[in-house]
């Protein structure tokens, strides 16, 4: 909007350097152009400002497709004024040379007419194709029909306006509708959720089952290595009392052994011991025979002294002296004799 200042009989305006500005002075052309600044008077004047930045107009309308199915097009339509002198000659840009307001809608009238040539070239294309054509690949076709329906539009060229660029953001059937064309999707989606659920419960069953059973094995094993172990452990045993055993009779053979060769030598030696003191004795009775009597008596009597209890004191009578003597003496007589 242009900035108007000064008294009533003479003002200023600066415009904005995106607006041309069209100065009337009694109907002949006073100033043209964009961004100006001048003096003027306001009775004697009438100015126009054609804004001639690009600018969007987004537009929402109803369209019927080839299976008579109501869809909502949303989109937006970016234009501007090329040859703004023709736009001010054409459409009622004229502002309030007091404030510098427009006396009219100008762009509300330019958004109207856009919107109806848009809607025109979308429903005719519409028209042509089915609702899940359009849902599917519609956005496209609209776009480009709608952009080139626009560009050569004779009247928007009579009135200096330029499309720059189409978009077409939505293309939606009614609530119903779209939810019901959802459903198949939907449904499909939680089969597959479903789906992926039910699996991944039998991968997790699957896991345990693996695990389980592998635990079964690790189980068996064990128990087998233990069984082995036990009968490891008994052949150990086994072998070690076997090796006790054989020790053990090693070891009672070499003692009965050890004993045999040494009650040999016992009685060996006890047989020599024997006959050597059997040979003593019979020397020794054969020595006895030929000794005397009062010889042997002698001996006998001195072998009992030997053998007898140590006698501190004896006590000879008269009578076993002379007893004695006597024995003696016949004895000695005898011995004379022969």
């Amino acid at each position: 909007m242009a900035d108007i200042t000064g008294t009533p009989i003479l003002r200023h305006l600066r415009a904005e350097p995106t607006s041309h500005v069209r100065h009337l002075r009694n109907g002949r052309l006073a100033h043209e152009g964009t961004g100006l600044a001048f003096w003027f008077r306001p009775n004697i004047s009438a100015i126009s400002e054609i804004p001639v930045d690009e600018r969007e107009l987004p537009l929402v309308f109803h369209a019927r497709t080839a299976d008579f199915q109501d869809v909502v097009v949303q989109a937006t339509v970016t234009y501007r004024a090329t040859d703004p002198g023709r736009a001010a000659a054409r459409i009622d840009f004229s502002i309030d040379p007091t404030d510098g307001r427009w006396r009219s809608a100008p762009l509300e009238q330019l958004g109207g007419l856009l919107t109806e040539l848009a809607q025109q070239y979308a429903v005719g294309v519409l028209a042509r194709t089915t609702l899940r054509d359009a849902l599917v690949g519609g956005l496209p076709i609209v776009r480009d029909e709608i952009r080139t329906g626009l560009r050569s539009d004779e009247r928007l060229v009579e009135i200096g306006l330029e499309v720059a660029g189409v978009r077409v953001v939505a293309l939606r059937p009614e609530a119903e509708l779209e939810r019901a064309l959802q459903m198949p999707v939907r449904e499909q989606l939680q089969q597959d959720a479903d789906k992926a659920t039910y699996e991944r419960r039998a991968l997790a069953v699957e896991r345990e089952r693996a695990i389980g059973e592998n635990e079964l094995t690790n189980q068996i094993e064990l128990a087998k290595r233990e069984e082995q172990l036990v009968v490891q452990r008994g052949q150990n045993q086994r072998r070690e009392a076997e090796e006790q055993a054989a020790t053990l009779r090693i070891r009672s053979e070499s003692q009965a052994d050890e004993a045999e060769i040494l009650a040999r030598g016992t009685s060996q030696a006890t047989r020599l011991i024997g006959e050597a003191e059997g040979q003593a004795e019979a020397a020794r009775v054969e020595v006895y025979r030929e000794l005397k009597e009062a010889t042997l008596m002698g001996l006998a009597l001195k072998e009992l002294a030997q053998n007898l209890p140590r006698i501190e004191s004896l006590v000879l009578t008269p009578d076993v002296i002379t007893s004695a003597l006597a024995r003696m003496a016949t004895e000695n007589g005898r011995d004379g004799d022969g």
